[in-house]
């Protein structure tokens, strides 16, 4: 399934500030930092005074960011982080939940640096990225039970899928969110750094290797394990094996198989 332009338009319809205020109180205008760095956009929500909290404002332009990263040939990943000591602490009251389907459905690959704590929706938006790196002092969770609430940004169901359903269960009934070093042990994170200078490091080379890799290559392998995933393994399996026929016949192939003989890098261009 691939993002729904028409509906991402709608939610990211611009509304009109009722008084111009700053952006880090508001989430308005300018609460997202933007960089492109060697072929990865990197998304940095940029309001922590309120922990980085996804306003509707954000929300509409992260919809608009995958949008841009799906359509521009340039850009071969997106990677969304917080400003300062935290990730992201949650989203304002009244966020479309499409938001986080919407940056789930980006065909090229994505990557939640986690700088910080987050927590419940800020979790769930992580959870929707492929990767995840973390440092060990960050904790990740899902609290809404402990305020009455469930979380309803695909948590229940993002979190078991990666995690097993015993860790998810005891994560969310116990509502206690989890450090850095345990998160890699039961699977929800994918890399750990000592501090977050490593992870900015680590971050970088992740990117890198990932804008190195051969575009069609990357958007296949995302195909594969995300239809594979609710296939049986023998529909998995044909799946596969189409995605591979197909990519022989690009140039991005002849490509690799000419850099592999010359003994150099491969040049992709994602045709």
């Amino acid at each position: 399934m691939a993002i729904d332009r028409r509906k991402a338009a709608a939610l990211a319809r611009p509304v009109r500030p009722a008084k111009a205020v700053a952006p880090a109180a508001t989430g308005g205008p300018g609460a997202i930092e933007i960089a492109l760095e060697g072929g990865a956009l990197i998304a940095t929500l940029n309001r922590p005074a309120v922990g980085n909290r996804v306003s509707h404002a954000m929300a509409r332009e992260l919809i608009d960011l995958a949008v841009t990263v799906e359509d521009d040939d340039s850009i071969l990943a997106l990677a969304i982080t917080g400003a300062g000591a935290t990730f992201c602490a949650g989203f304002d009251d009244g966020v479309d939940p499409r938001l986080v389907e919407t940056l789930a459905l980006v065909a090229k690959p994505t990557v939640a640096i986690i700088n910080g704590d987050a927590l419940d929706e800020g979790l769930e938006l992580a959870l929707a990225l492929d990767l995840r790196a973390t440092a060990i002092g960050a904790r990740m969770g899902l609290t809404q039970l402990a305020r009455g609430s469930l979380p309803h940004f695909g948590g229940t169901q993002r979190l078991p899928r990666l995690v097993g359903a015993m860790h998810a269960l005891r994560m969310i009934l116990t509502a206690a969110p989890i450090a850095g070093d345990e998160a890699l042990r039961v699977g929800l994170v994918t890399y750990l750094a000592g501090d977050r200078t490593e992870l900015g490091r680590v971050a970088r080379e992740l990117l890198a290797t990932l804008a190195s890799r051969g575009p069609l290559g990357l958007r296949m392998v995302k195909d594969a394990v995300r239809k594979g995933y609710d296939m049986t393994i023998e529909q998995g399996i044909r799946l596969e094996e189409d995605l591979y026929a197909l990519l022989q016949t690009t140039a991005d192939r002849a490509e690799g198989v000419r850099a592999f003989l010359e003994k150099r890098k491969p040049l992709f261009k994602g045709a």
